[in-house]
């Protein structure tokens, strides 16, 4: 289907510009015309466009999806009527285009889930795969309940996220400025004037000026070595599937981040295994598409592993203890849900006690990051003022009244 890149005019007024998927311009215009907005003009396409500079679907606009769909089918609305009032009340130009897609395959007899697979970028495999299984089961309300309750968790753990990695960060940049501003302008000072006094100078003072010259001389280097690093290890990971899968393992292990980490990825597949099962799809299924959204290859090859096991017959909580990356909390309610029938209850308990040691242990990280930055200051400051302090304090002791 070829792509025209068009401009609009909304019911206000107001020009607003995109590109859409349509059959021809006669199509273009109804589309624009079920969005309540009429073609200016617009030009054909020959690849795909990415719009740069527009807002993507985030996970709040899913968030509002998922609580209207469920809403409305929870009050028995029918899924194209609540689509019509959704795009009607969307403010999203992106998304309101995909939801008068999803009108349209739906009115031409094509399931949600599979008009919801045609957007990737906007709904990943599990999101379909669940709604799938909602409308094979009937409970698409419940589906679309769960998956609003799991990106909103989503959300606020991101949001714990950004919150314990600003404050280290804007006291990092404060730090390495203060360095940069005592080593190259208050250090070289001081020195000259302890070097005037003709005396030997210890190890430590001669280390601070050895690092002063370093940074007087090279501050470029030290400036761009963090940036060609960072990009180099990136460029690296991804040619290197070796160097990907040992930086998903050093992520895993490196303290203080990796405990947090190991708990929030266990959460999460807790979380979508236990809505995947209750959902009606099969163990295997659960565990393939989990492989997906881990984010982690290492835990992604354990949960590869323990496929493996269940389908040569292995039980669930054996397969996932055999991996070694579990922990026994994990394989022993795992182990309870088999006895009783209830998997998705047994893990629901999991994802609640990880998503509080998650929550407990962010704090406990960033209430130890504030006192370590300014430790580490102190030291700084420490270290340069005993370096050029003490030579002085030696030579006025040696001096006789």
């Amino acid at each position: 289907m070829p792509q025209f890149i068009y401009r609009a005019m909304d019911d206000a007024g107001q020009i607003v510009p995109g590109n859409m998927d349509a059959l021809n311009v006669p199509d273009l215009e109804l589309r624009l015309s079920r969005m309540d907005l009429d073609l200016i003009d617009y030009r054909q396409s020959r690849q795909k466009v990415i719009a740069f500079g527009r807002r993507s679907i985030d996970r709040r606009d899913l968030i509002n999806f998922c609580f209207h769909m469920e809403q409305m089918a929870s009050a028995g609305v029918p899924i194209l009527d609540a689509l019509h009032d959704l795009r009607d009340s969307m403010d999203h130009p992106r998304f309101r285009e995909i939801i008068t897609d999803l009108i349209e395959n739906i009115e031409g007899g094509v399931p949600l889930s599979a008009a919801l697979a045609n957007y990737p970028e906007a709904f990943d495999h599990t999101f379909t795969s669940l709604v799938r299984a909602g409308e094979e089961s009937g409970k698409v309300n419940e589906v679309f309940r769960n998956l609003a309750d799991s990106l909103k968790w989503q959300d606020e753990l991101a949001a714990q996220t950004r919150k314990i990695v600003t404050y280290p960060a804007v006291v990092l940049v404060v730090v390495i400025g203060v360095m940069f501003f005592l080593m190259i302008y208050l250090v070289p000072q001081l020195t000259s004037f302890i070097r005037n006094m003709g005396q030997e100078l210890p190890l430590h003072t001669r280390a601070l000026i050895a690092v002063s010259n370093v940074f007087i001389h090279y501050w470029f280097l030290l400036l761009a070595a963090p940036f060609v690093a960072w990009f180099g290890l990136r460029h690296w990971i991804r040619r290197s599937e070796r160097a990907a899968y040992a930086a998903d393992r050093l992520k895993l292990r490196v303290w203080p981040v990796g405990p947090v980490l190991h708990k929030i990825i266990i959460a999460r597949f807790a979380t979508f295994f236990a809505l995947m099962y209750s959902s009606g799809i099969t163990v295997l299924d659960c565990i393939r598409l989990s492989e997906g959204i881990a984010g982690n290859r290492v835990i992604a090859g354990a949960l590869r592993r323990a496929g493996q096991l269940i389908s040569e017959g292995h039980g669930v909580s054996a397969a996932f203890g055999h991996t070694g990356l579990f922990p026994p909390l994990v394989v022993r309610m795992l182990k309870v849900g088999e006895a009783t029938g209830a998997l998705d209850g047994a893990l629901r308990n999991v994802a609640y006690f990880y998503n509080r040691e998650v929550r407990e242990q962010i704090e406990r990280v960033q209430a130890m990051i504030e006192p370590a930055m300014t430790v580490l200051l102190g030291l700084l400051l420490g270290w340069i003022m005993l370096s050029v302090l003490g030579p002085i304090y030696d030579t006025i002791s040696s001096i006789r009244i």
